[in-house]
């Protein structure tokens, strides 16, 4: 078991273990078995698609920016497929801060939005929220940062 708590802050990058798959509207997106993932304290892991590992013609350019105090500014990419298009269901820092480099040219999907997520075949469970995109399997513990109540954290 991960406990969240035990996670750094600031966040520490690391690759991936597991494979990660996530079918969006019956197409698979993305099937990598390169991807980062992101451990900071209080959240569930966030992973980071290489671009390469991220089907054709699937992100389109989303609107508006953030500002994460270690990972710098963050774009926003809306996912299409076929008729489906979700705005902001990922986000990328292509021009990372010092520190997070290699995580440009990837891009985080929130599983809330992006359709089935999947890690090493665990079908994973979103953080709860509207702003932080983490990943919960069974072996993630919390309690999570995210839900009602938990901003002052």
């Amino acid at each position: 078991m991960e406990s969240v708590w035990d996670y750094p802050r600031p966040p520490r990058v690391e690759r991936a273990a597991a494979r990660v798959t996530i079918v969006h509207a019956g197409q698979v997106i993305v099937d990598s078995d390169r991807c980062l993932r992101v451990l900071e304290t209080s959240h569930p892991p966030v992973y980071y698609v290489p671009r390469d590992d991220i089907a054709d013609g699937v992100l389109q350019p989303g609107d508006g920016r953030s500002h994460c105090e270690f990972k710098g500014v963050a774009s926003y990419w809306d996912l299409a497929v076929g008729d489906s298009r979700v705005p902001r269901a990922g986000w990328s820092y292509e021009r990372p801060a010092p520190g997070y480099a290699e995580l440009a040219g990837a891009v985080a999907f929130y599983p809330s939005r992006a359709g089935e997520c999947r890690v090493g075949g665990e079908l994973v469970r979103a953080q709860e929220g509207d702003f932080y995109g983490g990943w919960i399997t069974a072996d993630i513990v919390g309690p999570f940062k995210g839900g009602p109540g938990t901003a002052g954290w």
